[in-house]
């Protein structure tokens, strides 16, 4: 499952990103390491982008870049 699937306001955890080269370690320096928790607070309008939650604090992400990270849902 990746980030942009997950419904709104459910608790996932990162399980990889699969983006590799600058925009990766970017997303990684930003907190989206495997095991950090992560939820979906609210989406745009349109859809993109979506407003994220990691490590109690608030992102904005565009869903390409959302599709990228591979998340478990936190039961």
């Amino acid at each position: 499952m990746t980030l942009d699937t997950i419904p709104r306001d459910v608790t996932a955890r990162v399980a990889s990103v699969q983006t590799n080269g600058a925009h990766g370690l970017r997303l990684m320096e930003m907190g989206l390491v495997p095991g950090a928790p992560v939820r979906v607070v609210k989406a745009a309008p349109l859809g993109d982008p979506i407003q994220i939650c990691v490590r109690n604090y608030h992102l904005a992400l565009r869903r390409a870049e959302a599709q990228a990270i591979e998340v478990t849902l936190i039961d």
